[in-house]
């Protein structure tokens, strides 16, 4: 600070004619500091907080300094009433940023954040997750922390220890919780003494295989890399002001300590003293941390260009007849703009410096401060370091930091504990996937139309699944329906030339029309059953089905009451024939079985209709269908399968029906083949499921029309055409007078 204000006294340039006096004290401590900083404040020996401003004038103009922040909050609000500019070179704090409490306030060094935003940098670049953060138990210290722990928010950095230092502490605690917690990454935010002391303690107690980070406040230490034992720790990297040069200023040192060296006086530190004499050689002063050199320098420069501009320095000459007043260089101060050694002083709205890097450093095995790597925040944000300089404790690549290993792809991160670093890795299960960069802590659920396997990153679409109009299996079946409705034309034919012949009358007469019709009308069902599911073809697969095998089985309800009548009832109860054939009995069963289930069928499409169903039982397919309402159906089934059971029941009331009476034996036999068939399919359908699934359901469609036709009525058009005999009038009463004859 002398050599600066000499160096300028001494130059014709910046302030031609005029001389800066100054006054020099040590700020120890804040007890013996304040009647210093009163009596800079002092106007003839008194002090007016309420008095005009300006009016008198104090003998301070601008302060430089203190050097800690902690010194600066507690000397600054007595300047800042007067808006007596400080412009200080070592107190970072951010709270110092503030204008509305420190309006008169500028620094020349790198305010807390620039620093920590550094630091965190170097963290993020090397990948460390699981951090300690160490620090001064002061306004500089507490500050930093806090910055830090609101710069890791919302990143993958986890605080995992912080502590505050405080002087005559017991580090070996500190360490013990770190190596419990398994940190080994330390960030030390504090000043040389209590950084010192920290660094000492962790050889004495044998800390080894931690990577130190330092602040600007020891990391240029010239003694501390050069210790015993400093190697067993570890890997000390730090961040500090740049090492800048300063024409002269060693040239100043000797030259001045060659005039006041003192081989013999005491070493002490002086307070608020004015020393002329040392025992401190030249070679010592130099060896001191150079970190606030140039903060220094240029804090002295930064005044002495203001006042230059307010005393309207030109042409070899400042204005003598100019009142030079505090608020006057404060306001030339924020709009410095001179360069000085190559770098362009200014200071944002905030008395922030605009000018300037941060140097990264790494204590090499020599004991030397080595840069590595640098940081620039003026005209843009630049980081930059180089690993291959550093020299790990490892003595191969950059050591890890982690809670908890990372997981691997296709896992999610399960929590435990308060830190997001500290995890479980649990595998995404089948339907589900991780997304890394948007929540690595959840596995999100495929859409509908996607899968994913265990373990997966994303999804995939599915396969659509259906059995279309040329599958082999679909044209087998559709030809079957084809076959069918050509067969039942043939039977109708062959049925209509023969109307009049006994096995066509006993067969159900004109009843056997109705349900050749009803039977070719059903065979529509099964075309519907291929191709994409559309809400008309779920309709069409279901209604013509339900709706006229209903007919055809009230036929054969019909037809076995008939039968049971004709055998066992008639000459018990003759009445009862009396009034079925008066009043058409058969058809008018058929007919309320057919408009009954018409109407339960309209209900059910009204209020629920079938409708096309992505069925995703299959994690990699979507299998198309059409889902069906239970409420719906469940009507026109119970009706269905009652006519079933009805006509069955009352076939086996009785079983001393003629031997050789065919009739009633077909179509128990059809019956207990339906019965079959549809068991059959129920555990098909249980058993295997696929997009094949639709190709039984259409089979068993077909079955069910196939059960009758063939084994009722194929037997029937055997004896009209193959043996005639059988097709007579005397034959069938020949049976009946055999059956007659034995009851």
């Amino acid at each position: 600070m002398r050599f600066s204000v000499e160096e300028i006294n001494n130059s014709t340039k910046l302030l031609p004619n005029v001389s800066l006096g100054y006054e020099i004290f040590d700020h120890c401590s804040d007890t013996h500091n304040f009647p210093s900083i009163l009596k800079l404040l002092s106007v003839d020996g008194l002090i007016q907080p309420w008095g005009e401003p300006h009016k008198n004038l104090a003998k301070v103009m601008v302060v430089v300094g203190p050097h800690t922040s902690t010194q600066a909050l507690t000397v600054a609000p007595l300047f800042m009433m007067d808006l007596i500019p400080m412009v200080t070179y070592g107190a970072s704090t951010s709270v110092l940023s503030r204008k509305l409490k420190f309006p008169s306030f500028l620094r020349t060094v790198h305010p807390n954040k620039d620093v920590i935003e550094v630091i965190f940098n170097i963290v993020q670049h090397f990948n460390w997750r699981w951090v300690a953060f160490l620090n001064i138990d002061d306004d500089y210290g507490n500050d930093g922390r806090d910055l830090f722990i609101k710069r890791i928010k919302d990143t993958e950095i986890c605080l995992a220890y912080t502590k505050a230092l405080k002087q005559h502490m017991n580090h070996s605690k500190i360490f013990k919780q770190i190596e419990a917690q398994r940190i080994d990454i330390i960030i030390v935010f504090a000043p040389e003494w209590n950084a010192k002391a920290l660094i000492e303690s962790a050889i004495q107690l044998n800390v080894t295989k931690k990577v130190w980070i330092a602040d600007e406040g020891w990391s240029l230490n010239k003694k501390l890399p050069k210790k015993k034992g400093i190697q067993n720790i570890g890997t000390v990297i730090g961040v500090s002001e740049p090492k800048v040069t300063i024409p002269g200023f060693r040239d100043f040192i000797y030259s001045y300590k060659s005039q006041n060296y003192c081989e013999n006086a005491e070493r002490k530190l002086y307070c608020n003293q004015v020393c002329n004499c040392s025992s401190l050689s030249a070679e010592e002063i130099l060896a001191v941390d150079p970190s606030f050199n140039f903060p220094v320098y240029s804090a002295v420069h930064a005044i002495a260009h203001a006042l230059h501009n307010a005393l309207q320095c030109e042409s070899g000459r400042c204005k003598g007849n100019i009142t030079v007043h505090p608020h006057m260089v404060l306001a030339e101060l924020k709009k410095s703009n001179f360069t000085l050694l190559n770098q362009s002083v200014t200071f944002d709205e905030n008395g922030d410096p605009n000018f300037g890097s941060i140097s990264i450093v790494f204590w090499n095995q020599s004991g030397d401060a080595e840069e590595i790597g640098i940081c620039h925040f003026h005209p843009k944000f630049n980081f930059f370091i180089n690993d291959t300089k550093i020299q790990w404790y490892t003595k191969k690549e950059a050591p890890t930091s982690l809670c908890s290993p990372e997981c691997e792809e296709g896992h999610e991160k399960i929590l435990h504990g308060i830190h997001q670093c500290c995890f479980d890795c649990e595998i995404c299960s089948t339907g589900t996937y991780i997304n890394k960069t948007e929540n690595p802590y959840e596995c999100v659920n495929c859409k509908e139309t996607e899968w994913s396997a265990a373990g997966s990153t994303s999804c995939t679409l599915r396969e659509v699944k259906y059995v279309p109009f040329t599958d082999s299996g679909a044209i087998l079946i559709m030809v079957g329906a084809w076959a069918l409705v050509g067969l039942t034309l043939a039977m109708s034919v062959l049925f209509a030339i023969n109307y009049n012949t006994p096995v066509v009358r006993s067969a159900g007469g004109p009843m056997c029309f109705l349900i050749f019709g009803c039977l070719s009308v059903c065979s529509l069902s099964v075309f519907f059953y291929f191709g994409r599911p559309t809400t008309s073809f779920c309709i069409l697969r279901f209604l013509p089905f339900l709706l006229f095998y209903t007919v055809c089985l009230a036929c054969f309800v019909v037809r076995s009451f008939q039968i049971v009548y004709i055998f066992k009832l008639a000459a018990n109860i003759p009445k009862v024939h009396s009034l079925w054939m008066k009043y058409h009995g058969q058809w008018l069963v058929i007919t309320v079985a057919f408009v009954t289930q018409a109407l339960l069928l309209l209900l059910g499409i009204t209020f629920a209709p079938p409708k096309p169903y992505n069925d995703t039982f299959y994690p990699d397919k979507i299998i198309l269908g059409c889902d069906r309402n239970f409420n719906a159906t469940v009507g026109p089934v119970v009706l269905l399968l009652s006519l079933c059971f009805l006509c069955f029941i009352l076939l086996i009331i009785e079983n001393d029906i003629p031997k050789n009476y065919n009739e009633a034996k077909a179509i128990t036999f059809c019956l207990v083949l339906l019965f079959l068939t549809w068991i059959i399919f129920a555990i098909v359908k249980q058993l295997y499921y696929d997009k094949y699934i639709q190709t039984p359901d259409a089979l068993v469609v077909l079955s069910s029309l196939y059960s009758f036709l063939l084994w009722y009525y194929l037997p029937k058009c055997y004896i009209i055409l193959c043996q005639p005999h059988k097709n007579t009038q005397e034959y069938f009463q020949g049976l009946l007078l055999n059956y007659n004859t034995r009851q």
